[in-house]
């Protein structure tokens, strides 16, 4: 069972890796390819889109094929997308290779969260997070190494990733006899396939998923947009600014950490509202006038806060709707958290169009508010 937890936790390692490739590698990848800044974009959303339709088709795969060849499959598919993106030599090629990628990847996120929700404790779930968040910050130094030995290659930071995927492809293949089939499970519960609109009519699944999109909104805005709120609102020099906005990140990694620890005494529910009151605490620095200084460390304390909703959130599917269904709202919690990731985090782009990027905070208020309405709706379903 241990080794079978330590393959989970260095597939979200590998997972995690990718995720910041493209944000590292653009600013080198666009000049050699001749391409505008604003490309990006098109990328991450064909990936986004990808991950969210195999996250909302993992539910019926997951009836035909175990966790654990599924989990195989998808990261030899994103395997082969890396290897991919590092020879494409056009937009058109980097967009082919974006499909294979999203695809897998949303596969790999939606089955192991369930795995691990239905066979491991809330703190196994925090670590797994955790590791997510050691590959996320991993990538852009393997690409980083790529760039400094030979100017210009984010090819092999590419080839570098692809090669360490198709090494844990490998190994999930080698270790499939260690996985539980889920028709082996002892919940002796009668499964079925859920369409979108049986899934929608569960009762506290619409609270569930509007807490799960609020969350990765805020996430992902609080990522994309604090250093340039420093910047421009707050008057803080560029690099210090970046560092901080790093912190925010780094806040969650180490806060997933502690929070396996704190799960020992606190249950799913504890842990969210926790997370919730320390976001709150967060922002209030964040939009006092008075203190640069109580501006930043209420964005340190932000990413603190946001690290135990998350995983928690997942952990309490099976306990709140039943194993059967466990693995489908979690699809859906997944396909919501790609949706507030990609769209959210541009739509405050626009918004600070006709307002000033002081009202940042405000917005993560507003996301805030809504986390909190809605986990608590949900814990009265």
């Amino acid at each position: 069972m241990h080794l079978l937890l330590g393959i989970i936790y260095l597939a979200f390692i590998s997972l995690g890796l990718p995720d910041s490739l493209l944000g590292s590698a653009w600013p080198v990848l666009s000049v050699d390819l001749h391409l505008p800044l604003s490309s990006s974009g098109i990328i991450f959303m064909i990936i986004s889109a990808g991950t969210v339709i195999s996250s909302l088709n993992a539910d019926r795969l997951l009836r035909k094929y175990s966790t654990g060849v599924l989990t195989a499959v998808s990261t030899g598919i994103t395997a082969g997308a890396l290897f991919g993106f590092s020879v494409s030599r056009s937009l058109t090629e980097l967009c082919f290779w974006a499909v294979p990628y999203g695809l897998g990847a949303g596969c790999i996120d939606t089955a192991l969260n369930n795995y691990v929700a239905l066979h491991y404790e809330t703190r196994h779930m925090n670590w797994l997070h955790c590791m997510w968040g050691i590959g996320a910050s991993v990538g852009p130094y393997l690409m980083s190494l790529a760039l400094v030995q030979n100017a210009g290659n984010w090819q092999g930071g590419y080839r570098t990733v692809g090669f360490i995927q198709l090494i844990l492809t490998t190994v999930l293949f080698a270790t499939l006899s260690l996985w539980k089939a889920e028709k082996e499970e002892k919940t002796g519960e009668k499964k079925e396939v859920l369409s979108l609109k049986k899934i929608l009519f569960v009762p506290g699944v619409t609270e569930m998923m509007i807490t799960f999109f609020c969350y990765c909104a805020l996430e992902q805005t609080a990522g994309l947009w604090a250093s340039s709120w420093l910047v421009h609102a707050k008057g803080v020099a560029e690099v210090p600014a970046a560092a901080y906005a790093s912190f925010f990140f780094t806040g969650i990694t180490l806060g997933r950490a502690l929070c396996g620890f704190l799960s020992y005494k606190c249950n799913d529910k504890q842990m969210i509202r926790l997370g919730l009151l320390i976001v709150t605490t967060g922002l209030c620095g964040m939009l006092q006038n008075f203190s640069v200084t109580l501006n930043e460390a209420g964005l340190i304390l932000l990413g603190f806060g946001c690290a135990p909703v998350y995983p928690s959130l997942i952990h309490t599917v099976p306990a709140k709707f039943g194993a059967a269904h466990s693995q489908a709202i979690i699809g859906m919690q997944m396909a919501s958290a790609y949706i507030g990731t990609s769209f959210m985090p541009p739509l405050f782009g626009w918004l600070i169009r006709m307002l000033p990027i002081s009202v940042f905070p405000y917005d993560l208020l507003l996301l805030t508010g809504l986390m909190i309405l809605f986990h608590e709706k949900l814990q009265k379903r």
